[in-house]
């Protein structure tokens, strides 16, 4: 998957094209989904994993190239979903997901000025 230092980044990064077709998964997707079929699910569809209302959403995305954010909790652990539109050369080509295990209450700072 592109640079070396995502292959290993602590946290899952999937590619997809503006179609939806799945391309790049590091590590930690390819495990996060395994049981889904992990990285041969690379050359698949994204909108076939998701039913509704996260399929209308992601069409959505991929026609717009809008960003997603929110949090989620799977099996006891609190994740952000950062999902936003990647570009080659200046031209909207998809979208990026990225995954981060985050603690039950972050620290906040305002750096205003």
């Amino acid at each position: 998957m592109g640079p070396d230092w995502v292959k290993e980044f602590p946290g899952d990064v999937t590619l997809c094209d503006a179609a939806g077709i799945i391309l790049e998964m590091n590590d930690g997707a390819a495990a996060a989904f395994a049981k889904q079929g992990g990285r041969a699910l690379v050359g698949t569809n994204l909108l076939d994993c998701h039913p509704e209302p996260s399929r209308t959403k992601l069409q959505q995305m991929l026609a717009t190239g809008m960003t997603n954010v929110y949090t989620i909790e799977k099996n006891g652990v609190r994740r952000l979903i950062y999902q936003a539109p990647w570009y080659q050369q200046g031209q909207y080509r998809g979208i990026v997901e990225i995954s981060l295990a985050i603690a039950e209450t972050l620290p906040h700072f305002v750096r205003d000025g």
